[in-house]
């Protein structure tokens, strides 16, 4: 191969491109992002407890004789989802919430293998550059923990409820969206950095503002997270007045207060709705601060990241005035696969911020200024 493919005819990366590397993280958080959109319709069609037990291995087989169906079945029915909500279902329709459930860990699974295996192979081969291998395993390592943290979300839902608790269901989703993210920001630190030298038009600001929407996007998933699992979405269902009022009734009737924020439904609404606006109204002031930077590429992903926020707040909008006693499973999916390219523009925006041709010359001013 030429040196514009970007590695040798062995295979080795050359200037410092690690192209195979990168190709490879970007299918697992390719995969990661059809794990979220699966977990979402896993929940939306209320199959995340069809499955009773968890067997890391063995689980990955299906059932596969009438007999093997009829014992899923039965572990089903001793639980209060089945007593409570779907007593009298019938084999075919039990069988249709099973393979969202098996199809959802079976994923999980294939990630885990996918992640590993090539990371086992890359650092054996001496593909990952100096300092990267104990970063790949912490990953390699939440993942694992995922897995556990799943088990634990359906595990509440087995005994006492009909669902599962909203706080594990937003440790699981938000554990997802922290794997997305940590796993692109890793592959763009493996891309080839431009060397050239522009003026320091980028300030701290900038910089801070995009740290700051980030983490916002992070709170928004997990506000959401709280929504779907409290069904609070289900409520409200007009926009942009809540029960007539911007500010509705009923914000604080909880004792003590902060229970309101995680247990009242008016709320965990509320608040989804408040972070929304303010994201969205950060990245579009962002997205104009970013005007007259000496780094077209920066400027671009400002915008886009501003656009991506505002198309995602209105699919949150129409998913929820399209919700009459469900949220409609298409738009549902498309809400939470939103939030995760968000994320992944957000975090791919700081990375450019970052690492600015423009701001490395402002620090390099600064450091020379401070000798001087």
């Amino acid at each position: 191969m030429t040196a514009l493919s970007g590695v040798d005819a062995t295979g080795r990366d050359i200037n410092g491109s690690h192209l195979g590397v990168r190709i490879w993280l970007a299918m697992v958080a390719f995969l990661v992002f059809a794990m979220i959109v699966v977990g979402g319709a896993t929940r939306l069609t209320d199959s995340g407890l069809s499955i009773t037990e968890w067997q890391p291995l063995l689980g990955a087989i299906p059932p596969l004789t009438d007999e093997h169906w009829r014992i899923a079945f039965e572990k089903y029915r001793q639980i209060p989802e089945y007593q409570l909500i779907n007593k009298g279902m019938s084999l075919e329709a039990f069988k249709e919430i099973y393979w969202w459930e098996w199809s959802h860990r079976f994923l999980g699974r294939f990630i885990g293998l996918a992640f590993a295996l090539p990371f086992m192979v890359f650092w054996a081969s001496g593909r990952l550059p100096r300092g990267t291998p104990i970063k790949f395993a912490a990953v390699l390592a939440l993942g694992g923990l995922q897995g556990l943290i799943g088990w634990y979300m359906v595990k509440s839902g087995l005994v006492d409820r009909v669902d599962v608790s909203h706080y594990r269901l937003a440790l699981h989703l938000g554990t997802a969206f922290l794997i997305l993210g940590l796993i692109v920001w890793l592959a763009l630190d493996l891309a080839p950095r431009r060397q050239e030298t522009r003026l320091g038009t980028i300030g701290r600001w900038p910089v801070r503002m995009a740290v700051a929407i980030v983490a916002l996007v992070f709170l928004q998933v997990l506000l959401g997270a709280l929504v779907a699992g409290l069904k609070a979405g289900l409520t409200y269902n007009t926009w942009p007045l809540m029960d007539g009022n911007f500010i509705p009734n009923g914000l604080a009737t909880l004792e003590p207060w902060y229970q309101n924020l995680f247990e009242n439904i008016t709320t965990v609404q509320f608040n989804h709705r408040m972070v929304a606006y303010l994201v969205v109204a950060l990245a579009v002031l962002h997205a104009f601060m970013l005007i007259g930077v000496d780094d077209d590429r920066v400027v671009r992903s400002g915008g886009l990241l501003a656009a991506a926020m505002a198309a995602q707040m209105g699919l949150g909008i129409w998913t929820l005035l399209s919700a009459e006693g469900a949220i409609p499973i298409g738009l549902g999916l498309a809400h939470q696969g939103g939030a995760a390219v968000v994320l992944v523009l957000a975090v791919a925006h700081l990375h450019r911020i970052r690492n600015s041709p423009a701001r490395l010359h402002d620090r390099v001013q600064a450091v020379a200024s401070q000798l001087a």
